[in-house]
């Protein structure tokens, strides 16, 4: 495994995510854990999962499951770089009171409890905002992180789905007010097909030392060889790639990126996962696996050396809005 510097921190991250959002929805205890045990062999530090997931009546279910893995082996603990997030509702579905959601000061700090406990831990290491709360000041939030920081319950604090310029203001108000190092990175719906964060977020990441971290790299398995699966194993996609195959011209696209990379023999989702390492300012993108072997695929991908002429057909077939901001203005 290789490894990176988180942003402009001092903590030091595998250049893979493992992702658990799948973790009690699609893979059940046993097979999580097993999943877990192997990423951590591979040399993956970094781990990353929600309070919100285990979604619906399990909400939290994920973070059970990853604190029952700390319980059976605490010495699994201290490899791991552990990351969770706080924005979603955790009520029961129907049952939502006022600030159960969302990051007021009363929510964070009952957040980052009812996480630490779930975990089995006591402490979180990158805690990050799921989303931004447009009626929350950051002058409050940070207020409520400084005082879990001095508690020792987390270390860092990173966003996700955040606009360039959130990412801005956020940190602007954080050096104002001293005493935090505010954002340290950003998760974001960045891969081949969904290039839009080239314009504002990265290059943002990058001029407040942000590490960015990528999820959905293979857009919902569109990027995964969906349309040889589909003629090989009468496999059909489901979810944001069938949505994606049914525009014709974004199917065409996806057929000549797989024909590209059967070309230089190459698999479909390694190449997408490989690609995203040598974009500036990745740190790492997120894999969710539901299996063991797609975790052993996602591993292939840190060795996986891209010619420069596979890059560049990749650039033809997948273009990116351009550097900032002259893409915005010609």
């Amino acid at each position: 495994m290789k490894y990176t510097q988180l942003g402009r921190t001092g903590l030091k991250v595998s250049r893979l995510v493992l992702g658990t959002m799948n973790f009690g929805p699609q893979t059940d205890e046993a097979d999580s854990h097993a999943i877990m045990d192997a990423a951590l062999d591979a040399g993956i530090n970094f781990f990353d999962t929600a309070n919100v997931y285990g979604w619906g009546e399990n909400k939290g279910r994920t973070e059970s499951i990853i604190g029952n893995w700390f319980a059976k082996n605490p010495a699994h603990r201290d490899k791991v770089v552990l990351a969770t997030k706080v924005y979603g509702n955790m009520a029961a579905d129907g049952d939502a009171w006022p600030n159960h959601d969302k990051l007021s000061a009363l929510n964070i700090r009952r957040a980052v409890d009812a996480s630490l406990k779930r975990l089995q831990t006591d402490h979180i290491d990158v805690y990050q905002f799921h989303h931004v709360d447009r009626r929350t000041p950051f002058e409050e939030i940070w207020q409520a992180v400084d005082v879990l920081v001095q508690q020792g319950k987390i270390l860092y604090v990173g966003s996700s789905n955040f606009p360039g310029y959130k990412i801005a203001q956020a940190n602007e108000i954080a050096a104002r007010r001293g005493g935090t190092i505010g954002l340290v990175s950003e998760q974001c719906l960045y891969n081949l097909a969904e290039r839009r964060a080239e314009m504002e977020v990265v290059p943002a990441a990058q001029d407040y030392g942000l590490g960015v971290i990528p999820w959905s790299p293979l857009h919902g398995g569109l990027l995964g060889g969906v349309i040889k699966k589909e003629v090989e194993g009468g496999r059909r996609a489901g979810g944001r790639a069938a949505d994606s195959l049914a525009n014709t011209s974004l199917r065409a696209q996806v057929q000549a990126y797989e024909d590209l990379l059967d070309k230089h023999g190459v698999e479909p989702g390694e190449a997408a996962l490989a690609w995203l390492l040598t974009r500036p300012g990745v740190t790492g993108p997120i894999v969710g696996p539901r299996t063991a072997e797609q975790l052993a695929s996602a591993l292939r991908a840190v060795e996986l050396e891209l010619s420069e002429e596979l890059l560049t057909g990749l650039d033809e077939i997948f273009p990116g809005p351009g550097p900032s901001p002259e893409a915005f203005a010609w």
